[in-house]
């Protein structure tokens, strides 16, 4: 897996540098899963995210019978643990077999502290998926 293409092409790194890409790139770790393997469970201390490479995951509540989301290449999740640092509001499955780059909170700190600019921009990139993903879910819940 090319991480730092992966990267460079979802929209959470978008801005960065390729030198902040490539830094991250070194951070990160890659993690397979099978279909049907949990990545976290809802409940679990979040403390990390992941970028998907290949492969599909669902995102399912205890509460739900159905998916929230299902995600694909490029996309990620479990970003709310960076703001937050707090349990996980959801379980991720592997939907398919599944190609991950693993970003812990060691490499993000070592990512804030040497790229103060590149972290600047993925902390705003966050927050911008995190209001795009709020606004469907409010939409969601104004049709129900």
């Amino acid at each position: 897996m090319d991480r730092v293409a992966l990267l460079s092409g979802s929209p959470l790194f978008e801005m960065l540098s390729n030198q902040e890409l490539e830094f991250i790139a070194e951070l990160s770790r890659p993690r397979r899963f099978a279909a049907g393997q949990a990545v976290f469970e809802e409940g679990e201390l979040g403390d990390s995210l992941f970028v998907i490479g290949s492969g599909e995951v669902e995102v399912v509540r205890a509460a739900h019978t159905q998916p929230i989301a299902t995600l694909a290449a490029g996309e990620c999740f479990g970003e709310m643990a960076l703001v937050d640092k707090e349990y996980r509001s959801a379980t991720v499955k592997a939907r398919t077999a599944v190609q991950l780059l693993h970003l812990s909170p060691e490499g993000l700190a070592q990512f804030r502290k040497e790229q103060k600019d590149g972290f600047a921009f993925l902390v705003m990139n966050i927050a911008r998926m995190l209001s795009v993903r709020l606004r469907e879910a409010n939409l969601r819940l104004s049709q129900a």
